[in-house]
């Protein structure tokens, strides 16, 4: 199949894409690999990047949305829904990162967890709605009963959170408007022919799949901006204990930190939700996972999207490796294969690391949520027929979304922010070996978040909300245990001495008799802490914070320590009396954050996959 481009002289060229399905990169790790450097547990081979797209919207019955006059009929055609890309690869960032390569969802052994709608009294004129971040599209037409019912019926659904810990809906706003944020899958699977046919390493077929690719959209209360924060593939995380609704199969929490893409063969997607939850602290309203095929089938129904290159590029290594794609410098419409290309290309882009690859799927949809918005309604009912049906089976969605009236209410909700108030980040990592972990500036990405602030810097002013005390009632000052550390060592300093211990004292004058010092170990924190371990110790540790000064939004719930836990940080070394730094609400740079109105950005190819 031809793709037609556009040089830099703005005429049309044509672009063939190269045959070769996919790239094939080595098996990825964990944190206890085993000999041969594969994941404990995991059979897999190495893929080369998954795919995810989604987006949520709040449970509502059956049944299309309320549509125009005229009755069905049998030849009534819906409109579709289809899905971008969620990324091949999270970032990861270095070249010798493992990484796999893989798609959302899959269409074998799920029958048991679907079900079906109610028809539609109404037929609905075809009409294509702009989608989050193109990441999810969804229009629905008037279709007779039975149409409509198959495509609910196609729709896979799992459950939203396995894990045991909750974390609490944020409040409303004045307006009474509450944020919606959903968690977009990509996995490696490789359950179904037709993904096969798509690339990838078919190895990989029936092998317990992984979360390769995992982004958070947050939609803000007043529906004015959406931000997305992607998280790289071998984050190191603790995988909370999950259990599977279907067998009763219970997962235990990983022994130490090991790779986030593992989480999802932990039950399913729901334990990916778990995990998200217990790092962010970030309540997850829904989720969506799929496949590859929605990435050709919605680029191929816009009609190609625009993507740039500084120079002419052929991701192919010597021996082999490589996504086969092939572009002229300049700007070119991809679509197809050709799409899933450039969504996997890892050599070639910048230094080759996950990361660069990661930046040009961000560029890729918001080139995609442009096409929507200037393409608003698509002409061929056929098209939207054969869309909507590979759409609905490519994905995997929670109960809240398993209708396609849900999804089209979601997406209702999505359209309406403009491009230039979506803001695509990625998480703030740091290397631990191959691995890469959160840093400080990702905890202030998370609470920007949690807090309802656009990352784009745009906000109105708001009023400041009065911090909201737990439900659980504090006990008194004596009878609350706190252990306390000394976490003032940075990258240039070492630690203070006696920290610990003089903080200790303090608590103690304070009224906090059960205060004591751990000394048994050496720790790091960029900002004075308060963990806790579980929610009835929430209203403990708020009181605790109270006590110092210390500002609620340090007060955080960890499976990381086993009672009420004071983390002395570098921002208090000396002195008796801790001063809360100054509240920074900007989005830290190390986000690389890329505004979805930016129709200029151009991936940097390397020059050793050049070609003239």
């Amino acid at each position: 199949m031809t793709q037609s481009g556009v040089r830099e002289d703005g005429k049309r060229q044509s672009v063939r894409p190269e045959s070769d399905p996919g790239e094939k990169e080595p098996t990825t790790g964990s944190h206890s690999p085993d000999g041969d450097g594969t994941p404990a547990g995991d059979a897999k081979t190495p893929d080369d990047d998954g795919q995810s797209a989604g987006s949520a919207s709040p449970p509502d019955a059956d049944g299309p949305p309320a549509g125009s006059a005229s009755p069905p009929d049998a030849d009534s055609t819906p409109a579709g829904d289809a899905k971008i890309p969620d990324r091949d690869g999270l970032p990861t960032g270095r070249d010798d990162t493992p990484t796999r390569d893989g798609a959302a969802g899959g269409d074998g052994g799920e029958s048991g967890r679907r079900r079906g709608g109610r028809a539609p009294r109404r037929r609905r004129v075809l009409k294509w709605s702009a989608v989050v971040l193109a990441v999810l599209i969804l229009g629905t037409a008037g279709a007779g009963y039975l149409y409509y019912r198959q495509l609910n019926g196609n729709i896979k659904k799992d459950a939203l959170n396995l894990g045991d810990s909750k974390v609490a809906a944020p409040t409303p706003n004045a307006a009474g408007q509450t944020p919606l944020n959903i968690l977009l899958i990509g996995s490696d699977a490789r359950d179904s022919k037709e993904n096969q046919k798509l690339g990838g390493a078919r190895e990989t077929f029936g092998a317990t799949p992984l979360a390769d690719v995992q982004m958070l959209l947050h939609l803000s209360a007043d529906r004015t901006n959406m931000s997305v924060i992607s998280m790289p593939r071998d984050t190191l995380v603790k995988i909370p204990k999950c259990t599977d609704p279907d067998d009763g199969k219970v997962y235990r929490a990983t022994q130490g930190r090991t790779m986030t893409n593992q989480s999802l063969g932990h039950g399913g997607p729901g334990c990916a939700v778990a995990t998200w939850q217990e790092l962010t602290g970030i309540h997850i309203d829904h989720f969506i996972m799929v496949d590859f095929a929605g990435v050709v089938s919605m680029a191929d129904a816009v009609g190609g999207v625009p993507v740039c290159v500084d120079a002419n590029i052929h991701s192919r290594t010597s021996d082999g490796k490589g996504s086969g794609l092939r572009l002229e410098k300049g700007t070119s419409y991809i679509q197809g294969e050709q799409a899933l290309q450039w969504l996997r290309t890892r050599y070639g882009f910048e230094d080759g690391s996950d990361l660069a690859r990661s930046k040009a799927q961000h560029m890729y949809m918001n080139a995609m949520v442009r096409q929507l918005r200037d393409n608003m309604t698509l002409s061929s009912p056929n098209k939207l027929r054969r869309l909507a049906e590979e759409a609905t089976r490519a994905m995997t969605v929670d109960p809240g979304l398993d209708t396609v009236k849900k999804l089209y209410d979601l997406s209702d909700e999505l359209r309406k922010v403009e491009p230039k108030r979506i803001t695509m980040t990625t998480m703030p990592n740091r290397y631990v070996g191959a691995r890469v972990e959160p840093t400080e500036d990702a905890e202030q990405l998370f609470r920007l978040v949690r807090e309802d602030i656009a990352l784009d810097g745009k906000d109105k002013a708001k009023k400041q909300a009065a911090e909201q005390a737990s439900a659980d009632p504090a006990a008194p000052d004596d009878e609350i245990p706190v252990q306390v550390r000394n976490g003032t060592r940075t990258d240039t300093l070492a630690a203070a001495r006696g920290r610990a211990s003089t903080v200790t004292g303090l608590l103690k004058e304070e009224g906090f008799t059960q205060a004591v010092a751990d000394t048994t170990g050496s720790w790091s924190e960029d900002r004075t802490v308060v963990r806790y371990p579980s929610a009835d110790l929430e209203g403990d540790a708020q009181r605790l914070a109270e006590a110092l000064g210390i500002p609620s939004s340090s007060v955080k719930r960890s499976t990381d320590v086993s009672g009420i836990t004071l983390m002395v940080g570098a921002d208090w070394r000396e002195g008796t009396a801790y001063k809360a730094p100054e509240k920074n609400d900007k989005t830290p740079k190390s986000a690389e954050a890329l505004n979805g109105a930016d129709d200029q950005a151009c991936m940097h190819v390397s020059p050793a996959f050049t070609w003239d």
